[in-house]
């Protein structure tokens, strides 16, 4: 089954450390989602199985009114096969969850929340430029769950200069505190050209220190652990029947739909993205044009991705799908370099599948680069 992935670009402030493609100018939302019903219509041949998720992210879609949500149901309701739905989800910023918005939300087909929650502590949300607040982030958990939804995944940041190792324990704390059944965890990463970089260029803010991002990361591992989270992907915890099931069918390689500005789709064996700019995604769906580049994926892109997404998650690296689906040059260069990881206790087999030993859970994506094919 596929997934549809629906990017609203908007937020109320930016975010310290963000690069995605987002605007804090509000004035072209309705046209905007006018035309992301539009682009769903435009595309709706794209997907021939029947949808199984769908995922409202960006930017803040949390920000979008009861009206702007409902034309958009309606639109994928009524163009797509939604007969075997399970999961629904919206991200949301603590600020935006009130008892007057989740009385519609609750009326609508929505049965998970995202929540930006990034920490408990004032001095990292400052840092980082939130708009909410300690309290609201406490606060917006509680009301999802008092509205009956339990389905709740919430992010948090780790390894910022402002966060210490004794704070983190305690992030991790009121999560479990709060009974939260699934974590996204990332280290605060420094992108270029964000106002992060900036500050840490000017000696405004200290720079982020790979020690410590890495003590925190072995922290949530064994603090989540001990809580019956599972590790199911490197940066994703979740307890038993809480997966992600449309971020896991990103991973499983499974076909999804992106829809919006900047949005990227796969079909198995292209991918998509639209272009990252609002006025003129507006302007060329209203004229009837998809504004995307395509790219074909060759076996080496496929390899490479493979090798990339499996070593992230629980699933692995499937050896017989590895000898069944590509050559053999790549098939014995697979298989030469896997020996190399293993005497280096890097890597392990298990069922039939490649997953990297728990010391190497923090270094995922530099290993997986070591067996990268590049030509």
């Amino acid at each position: 089954m596929s997934g549809i992935y629906i990017h609203i670009p908007y937020c109320k402030q930016k975010c310290s450390y963000c690069d995605f493609h987002f605007s804090t100018n509000l004035d072209s939302k309705s046209m905007l989602i006018d035309s992301i019903n539009k682009e769903l219509i435009l595309r709706k041949n794209e997907i021939k199985d029947p949808l199984e998720t769908i995922y409202f992210g960006g930017g803040t879609p949390s920000i979008l009114t009861e009206v702007e949500l409902q034309n958009i149901f309606d639109t994928i309701y009524k163009h797509y096969n939604t007969s075997q739905i399970k999961e629904i989800t919206l991200e949301a910023n603590p600020d935006d969850i009130s008892k007057v918005k989740l009385d519609y939300l609750k009326s609508t087909p929505i049965n998970r929340f995202s929540i930006g929650i990034q920490s408990f502590f004032e001095e990292d949300l400052r840092l980082m430029n939130r708009a909410h607040n300690s309290v609201e982030a406490e606060k917006s958990i509680k009301l999802v769950q008092d509205y009956g939804f339990d389905n709740i995944t919430i992010d948090l940041i780790y390894g910022s200069s402002t966060t210490t190792n004794n704070m983190w324990k305690k992030n991790l704390s009121k999560a479990i505190e709060l009974n939260v059944p699934h974590i996204s965890s990332y280290a605060l990463t420094v992108e270029e050209k964000t106002v992060l970089d900036y500050q840490i260029k000017k000696g405004i803010t200290k720079p982020t220190d790979d020690n410590q991002q890495n003590e925190q990361f072995q922290l949530l591992v064994e603090t989540l652990s001990k809580n019956d989270f599972i590790q199911y992907e490197i940066s994703n915890f979740g307890k038993k029947d809480y997966f992600s099931v449309h971020n896991s069918n990103y991973w499983k390689g499974i076909p999804y739909l992106g829809i919006g500005p900047s949005a990227h789709s796969y079909n198995g064996k292209q991918r998509a993205w639209n272009i990252a700019n609002n006025s003129k995604y507006i302007k060329n769906i209203n004229e009837n044009i998809l504004p995307q580049e395509i790219e074909t994926l060759s076996e080496i892109d496929r390899f490479n991705e493979m090798i990339m997404i499996g070593l992230r998650t629980i699933y692995g690296i499937d050896i017989k799908r590895i000898s069944k689906e590509f050559s053999q040059e790549l098939v014995n260069y697979f298989n030469s370099e896997i020996k190399i990881l293993e005497s280096e206790k890097i890597i392990q087999q298990l069922n039939g599948k490649i997953i990297l030993t728990p010391e190497s859970y923090f270094f995922a994506d530099g290993i997986a680069s070591r067996l990268f094919y590049i030509k």
